[in-house]
């Protein structure tokens, strides 16, 4: 998706729910009252009304926080799978180290916002929450001066071996704080309340906040029922593009030499979600291979006459983004089946070792619709923080595509789960012990790009058992905390 330009109406709610007058921007009155070395503030209504239904209240609070004075930004890495994830804020005027464990994985700030709700009156909450927040979402402009589009990603990282992140919210703007991670329902009956919000005290110095900036106090009326619950699901949901820009004209001639600017990196990450069939019989993964370069990976694809049959070529660009020149790198074939778009080829390839790293199996997958699925490392040089192509919305174009575009940002990676058509091993015939699943990214090295020698990803695994009471095991990565989906 691009950049979109946000109607500023929050600056609007904003100064009717904090009683200023119609003249004094939000983020103005913030400014003046949080002091210079503010970075940010936390903002809620004054009055909000929810439904609620068998006691249960869906409502995210209106909860923002608001960047005042400067652009603030939160980057978060970890030097390796063994390693604690490092955070520090970001300022035009410096770079403060948040504390450890701010983060235990990149799907947001840990406890950043506790939540008392209270009935009026009394001091005793009926409900607290200590709330993890992340900061990144599509925004809203609240002051007419501020910039008209924010250059910061719309949500936090979910994959569970992702790498780096970058949290940020622009001078002049505010970010809901669980528009992407969203809020578990209160349970509440339906009543008057009082709700609490702050920011936890142990971000306070880093964010130069205080009581006023910190803390915000709602008043909360439950209604149940929910009058129009459902009528937004009544209508289509357009579709997204799924490739950013349209492919330029077949070449017609060689490219213009070697390859001299910035060019991709593709890196192949650990095997995950791996578990076993109902019947035991199939051994199923997800995988990501993702751009770590100061490049995106372009492949165009120019359709054969009378075929299901592109040809591909990979696209290089300067640091400004001007074309430099272009390969020809394989296909891309039209699938039909459960898929019904176009692959490219040469991308990626499973393969099952045994315990001296020699072939067993190789999966069906072997050819891919490139997405922008996951963001793995957006502190590389050059990320883009806001690709376009983030979903299989329109799976690649359709049958009578004439041209195909497949775009792999830097910073992100492309995840086929383990649900995914060819995403599995048979290993019903298999003896137990010791196997590898690996998974490697351009793998007949037909794709230009700066490294080969980070390609390959191996996960060992143990399997055991005989027939339904067949078992795999899989040997932790660091100290990832995988989700266990089975």
């Amino acid at each position: 998706m691009k950049p979109r330009l946000l109607v500023p109406a929050l600056a609007v709610l904003g100064l009717a729910a904090a009683g200023l007058g119609s003249t004094t921007p939000l983020v103005a009155a913030s400014a003046e009252r949080a002091g210079a070395d503010a970075k940010l503030e936390l903002w809620a209504p004054a009055k909000l009304e929810a439904y609620g239904e068998g006691g249960r209240v869906y409502t995210p609070l209106g909860l923002r926080v608001v960047a005042p004075v400067s652009d603030v930004e939160i980057w978060s890495h970890r030097a390796s799978y063994d390693a604690p994830i490092t955070s520090e804020v970001r300022t035009p005027t410096g770079t403060t180290p948040l504390p450890a464990g701010t983060l235990t994985d990149f799907s947001g700030l840990d406890g950043f916002v506790v939540v008392d709700v209270r009935r009026p009156g009394s001091a005793e909450p009926v409900v607290h929450r200590k709330l993890d927040a992340c900061l990144n979402s599509t925004g809203e402009r609240i002051q007419p001066t501020a910039k008209p589009t924010s250059p910061y990603p719309r949500y936090c990282p979910f994959n569970p071996y992702t790498i780096g992140s970058v949290m940020g919210v622009q001078q002049g703007w505010a970010s809901s704080i669980f528009e992407s991670t969203g809020l578990r329902p209160l349970p509440l009956e339906a009543g008057r309340y009082t709700v609490e919000s702050r920011i936890s005290r142990k971000y306070w110095p880093a964010f130069g906040l205080t009581e006023a900036t910190a803390t915000t106090v709602t008043r909360l009326h439950v209604v149940d029922g929910c009058p129009d619950c459902g009528r937004a699901g009544d209508q289509p949901v357009p579709a997204e593009t799924h490739h950013g820009k349209a492919p330029g004209p077949r070449p017609t001639r060689a490219s213009s030499g070697r390859v001299t600017g910035p060019v991709p990196d593709l890196r192949s990450l650990p095997a995950f979600g791996i578990g076993l069939n109902a019947k035991h019989t199939t051994l199923r993964f997800s995988a990501t291979v993702w751009n770590g370069g100061n490049s995106p990976l372009v492949i165009d694809g120019f359709r054969r006459r009378d075929a299901e049959v592109m040809d591909a070529y990979q696209y290089f660009f300067d640091t400004d983004g001007n074309q430099t020149g272009y390969e020809q790198v394989g296909t891309m074939e039209f699938h039909h089946a459960n898929h019904n778009h176009w692959h490219f080829e040469d991308f990626a390839r499973y393969d099952l070792l045994d315990a001296d790293r020699n072939y067993v199996a190789r999966s069906r997958k072997q050819s891919f619709c490139l997405a922008n699925t996951d963001a793995v490392d957006y502190t590389v040089p050059d990320a883009d923080w806001q690709p376009d192509n983030t979903d299989l919305a329109t799976a690649c174009g359709d049958e009578g595509a004439l041209s195909i575009r497949e775009v792999l940002s830097a910073g992100s990676g492309d995840t086929y789960a383990q649900y995914r058509a060819g995403q599995a091993f048979k290993v019903g015939d298999l003896p137990n012990g010791v196997y590898y699943i690996r998974v490697e990214g351009n793998p007949e090295r037909n794709l230009t790009e700066s490294d080969t020698t980070n390609n390959v990803a191996d996960r060992r695994i143990r399997l055991g058992g005989r027939g339904d009471q067949r078992w795999v095991k899989v040997t932790p990565v660091g100290d990832i905390d995988e989700p266990d989906l089975f």
